[in-house]
């Protein structure tokens, strides 16, 4: 596969979801905004990481939309002026859908301020500043750990802790130490991928349990009558081990003598991964999701979970030199190729779900929200290790 051309295609189908003033739309299957999803902040959010990497690799265009984005999060009405923070959707006619405030959303906002900054989109330093300081005072509670989500006032923390959340909370404080240069930003990763990964993962042989009470108690149960769940999915989900697999390696290139279980932890996650996830059930393909069994639960295929295992393969191959990486690597991009890349006109971004038979479906997701994942999986390739993709595409 041509990953210029390719990530081209992929930039062409998200300047759909363009809506100057509000964010960014839902995109569904032919590239059009699904108007009665909204628009979301997650969504909104993570194009504008997007066209800020994108205007980073010098891609016509990319950065005007990533300053539709740096807009719409500074001043557009998913900004909440009541009480601060981020809303987690409004209608398009900017009226509030979904008023719940979410680390994983706040988190996406850092994230996307910060690659904004380092593309020199303008304003972006003040919704850094912003986003920064909601999520400090907000989103990490103490011991430097993630707070969940609020109701609209911020007043009282929900009950619920996630790993899915802590992960893009990691994701965000390493591209926003690299950014800023501060080394507390980093740190307080380090302590999220040692409670997560180090020892909790590690106490369940590397399986590890996405939810938690706000004692950070496992909750193996939750959510067992929702098991496809968009965003919380019963079980353990081999996507996420890939992700931080990827995540603990940048953490290693980011801190100051960083310990040597963020490589052994990674390799171990990534070997869980592939053995509990890819092709389990006799056809190619990563499950979604398996309990603690290793039983597959979920056995369709999400498009982000091989973006995902080609990061994290890239990564390993660069920090370890060994050959299988890229032999992974290789089978996981002939995989899109067939089975998740559509090659119609108009239609460029991949199919976002395949059933068991990776035939393309639409019980988990629909539509084709935003390319996040597909596009870093090009970036990755080539930026396998650093803090950041947008330090690394503003060094290179």
């Amino acid at each position: 596969m041509d990953l210029d051309a390719e990530g081209r295609r992929l930039l062409a189908f998200a300047a759909g979801g363009e809506l100057p003033g509000t964010g960014f739309g839902w995109l569904d299957d032919a590239g059009a905004v699904d108007r009665s999803r909204g628009v979301h902040t997650w969504i909104t959010a993570r194009m504008t990481h997007v066209f800020s990497l994108a205007a980073l690799a010098g891609e016509p265009g990319a950065a005007a939309r990533a300053a539709t984005g740096v807009e719409a999060l500074l001043a557009g009405p998913l900004r909440d002026r009541s009480y601060d923070g981020w809303l987690g959707a409004v209608d398009l006619t900017g009226s509030p859908l979904d008023e719940h405030k979410r680390a994983y959303d706040h988190a996406f906002v850092v994230l996307a301020a910060c690659s904004a900054v380092t593309a020199g989109v303008p304003d972006a330093e003040t919704l850094l500043d912003d986003a920064v300081a909601v999520f400090d005072e907000r989103f990490l509670d103490d011991a430097g750990l993630v707070v969940d989500g609020y109701g609209r006032d911020l007043c009282r923390a929900d009950d619920y802790r996630g790993a899915n959340s802590s992960m893009h909370t990691v994701e965000a404080l390493l591209a926003l130490g690299d950014l800023r240069g501060d080394r507390r930003w980093h740190d307080l990763a380090l302590g999220i991928a040692e409670l997560l990964i180090h020892r909790v993962a590690t106490a369940y042989d590397f399986r590890l349990p996405e939810h938690y009470d706000p004692a950070w108690t496992p909750l193996p149960a939750y959510n067992a009558d929702r098991r496809d769940d968009q965003f919380r999915p019963y079980g353990v989900t081999p996507g996420h081990l890939l992700e931080w697999s990827r995540l603990l390696l940048q953490l290693e290139a980011s801190v100051t003598d960083p310990p040597p279980w963020l490589a052994s932890d990674a390799i171990r996650l990534f070997d869980v991964a592939v053995r509990i996830g890819w092709a389990v059930d006799g056809r190619p393909g990563f499950v979604y999701t398996t309990d603690l069994q290793d039983a597959p639960v979920v056995r369709h295929r999400m498009h982000w979970v091989h973006a995902e295992a080609i990061g994290a393969a890239a990564a390993l191959g660069a920090r370890t030199g060994a050959a299988p990486y890229a032999v992974w690597q290789s089978t996981w991009w002939e995989f899109v190729e067939r089975h998740l890349r559509d090659p119609r006109t108009g239609t460029a971004n991949w199919h976002h779900e395949l059933d068991a038979e990776n035939r393309p479906v639409a019980q988990v997701w629909s539509g084709r929200p935003d390319v996040y994942h597909a596009y870093q999986a090009i970036l990755l390739s080539r930026h396998p290790l650093g803090a950041s993709l947008a330090g690394a595409l503003s060094r290179a």
